[in-house]
């Protein structure tokens, strides 16, 4: 799934009335922010877009930084840790961060995460992408984007704060810059 995407899901499952939004927005990030750092510093090596992603991406010390991000065993210690010591910020980040996981699961093809790492390399290979047209991502993305608008609109009606409209307002903007800069680049 696309991040905004996560952070809008996220929101709606985990989101309360009254409690702090930051904790949910950031664990809904942290799993993909290494990504950013990936594509950022190949982008400032000059690496060609066909090369980042049909080859950079595959590098092992890639794979290993973004999945630490993205590994269910190390989030579940975060979570345990943060539940004995009764941080609830700690533990709204980590069940987030688990969310946006298990989120990616069923729609990621040849570009799965070890969800596992580091105590396996298994990846769950699915049938469906949320962006490959040969493994339904034409459909999955149209769905995404219905959920997103949908949610961000559910959303928009219960958070009535300056900040928290101006966080959803943000997400949208980002989610559209998102398809802009993708059809613009990859197109």
């Amino acid at each position: 799934m696309n991040t905004p995407a996560h952070v809008v899901i996220n929101l709606l499952c985990l989101g309360r009335s009254g409690q702090s939004l930051k904790p949910i927005v950031l664990g809904a990030l942290m799993p993909d922010a290494p990504m950013v750092v990936f594509y950022a510093v190949e982008k400032l090596r000059g690496t060609a877009e066909g090369i980042i992603w049909g080859q950079s991406y595959y590098q092992p010390h890639w794979q290993n930084f973004i999945d630490f991000f993205n590994s269910i065993p190390l989030i579940l210690v975060g979570l345990a840790i943060a539940t004995t010591i009764g941080s609830t910020a700690g533990i709204a980040l980590l069940a987030s961060m688990l969310l946006h996981v298990l989120e990616d699961l069923p729609v990621h093809h040849d570009d799965a995460h070890r969800h596992f790492y580091p105590l396996s390399n298994w990846r769950f290979e699915s049938p469906v992408s949320y962006w490959d047209v040969d493994h339904y991502g034409g459909i999955v993305s149209m769905l995404e984007i219905l959920v997103v608008l949908a949610g961000c609109i559910f959303l928009w009606r219960i958070y009535r704060t300056r900040g928290a409209r101006f966080l959803l307002g943000s997400i949208g903007l980002l989610y559209a810059s998102y398809f802009i800069f993708a059809f613009s680049v990859w197109t």
